[in-house]
């Protein structure tokens, strides 16, 4: 997709810069950095991702949904998840 970002100046220079010297385009530079700075922000201070308790535990027949979780959106199920984390298994 194209777009159109204002950068200043000192800035554009210095990327330049750097993606010449790695032989890279501005664009596939401008892409890296994104890509780091998002999955930082992912990082440390974000939730880990945890299991979903949608099936009945213990001996229930595959398949089957957790009945206590019938109608509830995904975020009150992380919520009943965080909450009771020991169903998570």
């Amino acid at each position: 997709m194209k777009t159109t970002l204002d950068i200043h100046d000192a800035l554009l220079i210095e990327a330049k810069t750097l993606a010449a010297r790695q032989r890279l385009s501005l664009t596939r530079l401008i892409e890296e950095g994104l890509r780091m700075r998002l999955g930082a922000a992912q990082g440390p201070g974000a939730k880990p991702r945890r299991a979903m308790p949608v099936c009945k535990p213990k001996g229930a027949r595959p398949g089957k949904f957790n009945p206590a979780l019938s109608g509830l959106s995904t975020g009150e199920m992380l919520d009943a998840l965080d909450q009771n984390p020991s169903d998570a298994a």
